[in-house]
């Protein structure tokens, strides 16, 4: 119990309906959360994995642009003007060949020196190549090579080369060259995102060539802070000191020394915003449900507070109507509490109406008993007869008095009334035989008949059928019709046979007096009592209406 009343303490019903709006929106508010972040994460993924595969598209693309250069070398390295010595034709023949190209075609010795080159005609003097460094390592490895970018002493521009290694003297090396901007023409933004930048970047970590809102001039540095991450052959990188809210994917060119980069900030507007809604969306759904809860649960307080009302009213004695509410179960309770008031009233009327028969009836029963004891005390001739006496008739009375309580005082059957009074004298009950249509009784019938039957069983055990084995009784009651009397009759009928001979008294006891003038005036009736030899014979007839409860 304590536990529940720590999580569950007293409060009112507005405060349990808000709080538990709160608690099934934050826990949806936070799955979507959750979705969101995994939507996010996803996002992510994909553009990871989006900016690598761009990255290693522009790879192969710069690749065929290479590897076709070095074709071309081996191409011309085989043609029969350099295999002969001829250099002059071996220089209109490539230039040629390239005239509608952006390539030009150097050839150098073992020393570096220019031996031709198609951007010169043959025969101008000329010097060394200018990058030294890449003509020697490409002379050390034997392959194919492409060089950094560089500035080219006879064109002045950022140019790049390509060399092929030759075992043949004077010519021992062949080289392409192309100037950076017309390589930048293979590097291209499209299909990227916008805002987005592409470079080709040399292994010195120079730009060769680059597009896009970022873009870099060939021969500038690359950020030497990002390209020591770049060592896979492939993949992203990624770091906010370093490139806030951007995203940059590499991939190496197989079989050269260069690798392809791209970068862009990434697509967090849709993010944010999504964010954004949903920060502004759950707020806003916690007002409402807390808005809601707060409204029904002043729907349901006024409709609790209307029913107690009710209730209140109901505590006051006061027959309460149904009041008329949204809550159906709470129209079915305020019903039951109007059923229950009127029940209730009904219920104290019936009260009052018993109590007030209660203290007519006791009024009667006390005068009764006075007659009876002033009655007995004439003809009894000790204590003992008069105690006797009196408590014999006082539990006939009794009797009656428990029959009409236990029915509240609304009447008994006649039949009841008999089989009670007639138990008193179970040893005898197998002598009499009691027929007759059963009814209701009125109150005053049940205590004034049952009075008379019990006098007739009594003075019948003492001195009459009853007080022999032999002995037989016959109780028996019908209707009947006089011609003087129109309204309906009852006729009742105690017949005793198979006694002692019966001799009339010779004066008149209580006993006589209660089956005589006492059921007479009790009844509105007639009572004839015949003392014959062979058995006492009792008639009581009265008007039905006087016995029979409506």
């Amino acid at each position: 119990m304590k536990i529940v009343a720590l999580f569950f303490p007293k409060a009112s019903i507005g405060t349990y309906l808000v709080a538990m709006a709160v608690a099934i929106v934050l826990p949806i508010f936070a799955f979507v959360a959750l979705l969101l972040l995994q939507l996010e994460d996803n996002q992510r993924s994909t553009l990871k994995r989006e900016t690598t595969q761009d990255a290693l598209a522009l790879s192969r693309i710069i690749d065929r642009q290479l590897q076709d250069m070095a074709t071309t070398l081996r191409l011309l390295s085989s043609s029969p003007e350099l295999e002969n010595g001829n250099l002059a034709a071996f220089h209109q023949r490539t230039e040629t060949a390239l005239r509608d190209n952006t390539m030009f075609v150097i050839a150098v010795d073992r020393t570096g020196q220019q031996l031709l080159n198609t951007r010169r005609a043959f025969g101008t003097p000329l010097d060394k190549v200018a990058n030294m460094p890449a003509l020697e390592s490409a002379m050390t490895s034997g392959h194919i090579e492409a060089s950094d970018v560089f500035r080219g002493r006879i064109s002045g521009d950022w140019v790049y080369n390509v060399t092929l290694p030759q075992a043949d003297d004077p010519v021992a090396a062949l080289i392409i060259t192309q100037d950076a901007r017309d390589l930048g023409k293979l590097v291209t933004t499209e299909g990227l995102a916008q805002g987005w930048s592409a470079a080709v970047v040399d292994q010195s970590g120079h730009v060769v060539a680059s597009t896009g809102p970022t873009h870099l001039e060939p021969g500038t540095p690359f950020d030497p802070r990002i390209l020591p991450a770049l060592t896979a052959s492939r993949g992203v990188f990624q770091d906010e000191k370093i490139m806030p809210h951007m995203l940059l994917g590499y991939a190496k060119i197989p079989g050269w020394s260069w690798k392809t980069v791209i970068w862009g900030p990434i697509a967090q507007a849709s993010i944010l915003s999504t964010w954004r809604f949903l920060i502004i969306g759950g707020v806003a759904l916690v007002l409402v449900a807390v808005l809601a809860a707060y409204a029904v649960a002043r729907q349901v307080r006024t409709t609790i507070r209307e029913i107690a009302d009710m209730a209140n009213r109901m505590g006051e004695g006061h027959i309460v109507s149904p009041v008329e509410t949204s809550v159906i179960e709470a129209n079915q309770v305020a019903i039951a509490l109007s059923n229950a008031s009127f029940d209730r009233s009904q219920t104290e009327d019936r009260l009052r109406f018993v109590m007030h028969e209660l203290v007519h009836r006791t009024k009667n029963l006390l005068t009764l008993a006075q007659a009876m004891m002033r009655q007995l005390a004439k003809q009894a001739d000790s204590v003992e007869s008069f105690s006797a006496a009196v408590a014999d008739r006082l539990e006939g009375l009794a009797r009656s008095i428990e029959l009409l309580t236990s029915e509240q005082w609304g009447g008994v059957s006649l039949r009841r009334v008999v089989d009670i009074h007639l138990q008193a004298f179970p040893q005898s009950r197998e002598q009499i035989e009691v027929s007759g249509n059963d009814f209701v009784l009125k109150p005053d019938a049940v205590q004034n008949l049952g009075l008379a039957l019990h006098e007739l069983a009594t003075n019948s055990v003492k001195y009459g059928a009853l007080s022999v084995p032999q002995g037989r009784v016959r109780f028996q009651w019908r209707d009947v019709r006089e011609e003087d009397k129109p309204e309906p009759l009852l006729r009742f009928t105690w017949e005793e046979s198979g006694g002692p001979p019966v001799v009339e008294p010779s004066r008149s006891g209580f006993g006589t007096t209660v089956i005589k003038a006492h059921a007479a005036a009790a009844f509105r009736g007639t009572v004839d009592v015949d003392f014959r030899p062979e058995g006492l014979l009792w008639v009581l007839t009265a008007q039905r209406a006087t016995l029979e409860r409506e």
